[in-house]
């Protein structure tokens, strides 16, 4: 088994205060019918379970090499694969991969940050929630997963209560920390690279999978399988060990596998073609939370922060 070369770096964040406005508030974006979450959700599925069978005839069952350990925490690891040819033909010269790898950092969010955002993960999902162990709150669009379906979180909130000016606050702060580190490390143009959807929050958990949409476990490549993506990235917001057991992040190379243990507050972020195959492990025990946040070359593809009013 071959270990991989892993670069350590110190970066310095300048971290801004808090915003305090807790004025209750619904975003003006959330208008994706649950009818197209389904059909998108049915399609991507299906090529998920396709690609999963490609990749896993192609892949084997290699061994493992622990890449980023959740009880060490590190400023910068890096792991430079070759770029696959999924970019070629693209036209976005100054933002598209030049150089491809797999980078975790623990330094871009604060874990005040983080855990605030698990409060809005847990205090959506409590309106939904999945049959099966797989749940998504998407923040721009309202999609939420509701038993076999998916609902406009947006249109059910009571009043008085949901999302408040000080969770999109941070929300869009994390948001553009993350958009500058990815942008910094691939040297591309800020403007360049845009947000994409769906960028979500996950909660997993050791439910037995009632659809095809609660099979987390399947190998993907992200260019396959959404299309728009060029860089992904997720912000963990539990811990591997502490919060639940299995659920850890496996990038799935031709002789051995990449292990990515989450951690709260934890980056992970790749270039998003077949050069990153991956998935993510059943969970065995407890709960696991996190963001996955899109960016995309491509401006037609971009969209808005989720606005309030």
């Amino acid at each position: 088994m071959t270990t991989p070369k892993v670069r350590k770096q110190k970066h310095q964040n300048n971290l801004p205060k808090k915003d305090k406005d807790s004025k209750v508030l619904t975003a003006q974006n959330g208008g994706i019918a649950s009818s197209k979450w389904k059909y998108v959700a049915a399609v991507l599925s299906g090529l998920t379970l396709l690609a999963a069978a490609v990749l896993k005839h192609r892949y084997g069952s290699p061994g493992q090499t622990t890449f980023a350990r959740a009880d060490v925490k590190t400023d910068e690891l890096v792991n430079s694969v070759p770029c696959s040819s999924d970019y070629q033909k693209d036209p976005f010269k100054e933002c598209k991969p030049s150089f491809c790898g797999r980078v975790v950092r623990d330094n871009v969010v604060t874990s005040e940050e983080a855990e605030h955002l698990l409060g809005v993960a847990k205090r959506g999902l409590a309106y939904g929630g999945s049959n099966g162990g797989a749940s998504i709150l998407d923040l721009h669009s309202g999609a939420l997963s509701k038993n076999d379906k998916f609902i406009n979180v947006y249109s059910i909130l009571p009043d008085g209560e949901g999302f408040t000016e000080q969770d999109f606050s941070i929300y869009r702060r994390v948001k553009d920390k993350i958009h500058r580190a990815i942008a910094e490390h691939f040297h591309v143009p800020l403007t360049s690279l845009f947000l994409t959807k769906p960028t979500f929050f996950s909660r997993m958990n050791t439910s037995e999978a009632k659809t095809m949409h609660d099979e987390y476990w399947h190998p993907h490549i992200d260019r396959v399988t959404y299309g728009s993506f060029f860089y992904t990235s997720l912000l963990y917001l539990t811990t591997y060990g502490t919060d639940f057991t299995g659920g850890r992040f496996i990038f799935t190379d031709q002789g051995h596998n990449m292990t990515v243990e989450p951690r709260l507050g934890r980056v992970s972020f790749f270039t998003s073609g077949s050069e990153n195959v991956h998935y993510v492990e059943k969970l065995t025990s407890g709960v696991r939370y996190a963001v996955t946040i899109s960016f995309t070359c491509d401006p037609s593809m971009a969209i808005a922060d989720p606005n309030v009013r």
